[in-house]
């Protein structure tokens, strides 16, 4: 009687728990998901696979037709041949990377501060117009970049910031899906688990870097992806006019306009632009899904 009592106040045992969350799915429905998630991993990767296979092929198996998927002798010439390319510009091709990085870095990581600190003062506090002003924000969200490019463009005049990193790097503060996310994210951040904070004395930043954005760090990893991938890939031609302050993307595009005899560098090109976007995405998205998993939080 005692050990029946006891048991029923521990309640039910882990093995109880693993008994419980069995799927209850036959070995043909696993094999049929497996096949299926294997031949959309093989759709979505056929692309980057091909690229890749691509860039190391010489001239002639390039100009093939029909076209050969994996490189009879790979090569590392369009690489180099590139890298001969840029560096015949008078412009050194340091330099454009060194403008890509330094406009990519600043811009992402004013984009997740300025978005997270707005998100955490309409998603916690009430002050006036707030719902109205994510509104706005809600509604910012379905214009497209060329629609509001020429506003923009009056705006950097009236700044004087023309022909400067800046011209870039305020667009990409401002950008409302960054905002979007985290307020959505953070409504979902206990009010109690603030509170407490305040009882024991931490100040609103402490809180808002100690307690806050650690819980919320999906999402400011995923607005991280969509601003590198739009930082890197930015041409920048409507800001940037002075050859040493212009972006990678848009020196690699004037070696694709080298004709066909720089299909192999072309090839080269496009491995080179998607390579940061792509590394950055595969560790940024391990750290995700394991925050997803661990840092759930409800009142």
């Amino acid at each position: 009687m005692k050990r029946k009592n006891q048991a029923i106040l521990e309640g039910p045992t882990i093995h109880h728990y693993k008994h419980r969350r069995k799927p209850n799915r036959s070995v043909g429905g696993d094999i049929g998901i497996y096949i299926f998630l294997g031949i959309w991993s093989v759709i979505m990767v056929f692309p980057l696979v091909f690229s890749i296979s691509s860039a190391l092929k010489p001239l002639d198996e390039l100009l093939k037709f029909p076209p050969d998927f994996f490189p009879r002798n790979p090569t590392f010439d369009n690489f180099s041949d590139l890298l001969v390319t840029m560096n015949q510009s008078w412009v050194p091709f340091t330099r454009y990377i060194f403008n890509t990085v330094f406009v990519t870095v600043v811009g992402t990581f004013g984009h997740v501060i300025i978005a997270s600190m707005a998100a955490y003062v309409l998603a916690k506090y009430n002050f006036p117009f707030g719902n109205l002003f994510f509104r706005i924000v809600v509604v910012a969200l379905m214009f497209n970049g060329y629609v509001t490019s020429i506003p923009q463009y009056l705006i950097m005049c009236r700044l004087h910031i023309v022909d400067t990193f800046w011209s870039l790097i305020l667009p990409a503060f401002s950008a409302p899906i960054g905002l979007f996310l985290m307020k959505q994210f953070m409504e979902g951040l206990p009010m109690s688990l603030i509170e407490a904070a305040k009882i024991d004395g931490a100040s609103e930043w402490k809180i808002f870097i100690s307690l806050v954005m650690p819980n919320v760090r999906p999402a400011w990893l995923t607005i991280s992806i969509f601003s590198v991938n739009a930082l890197w890939n930015n041409k920048a031609n409507t800001f940037i006019y002075t050859e040493s302050k212009k972006m990678l993307s848009y020196a690699l595009q004037q070696v694709q306009l080298g004709g066909i005899a720089r299909t192999g560098q072309c090839a080269a090109v496009i491995v080179v632009m998607f390579t940061l976007p792509i590394v950055f995405f595969i560790f940024s998205q391990s750290q995700i899904m394991e925050t997803m998993a661990t840092s759930g939080l409800k009142d």
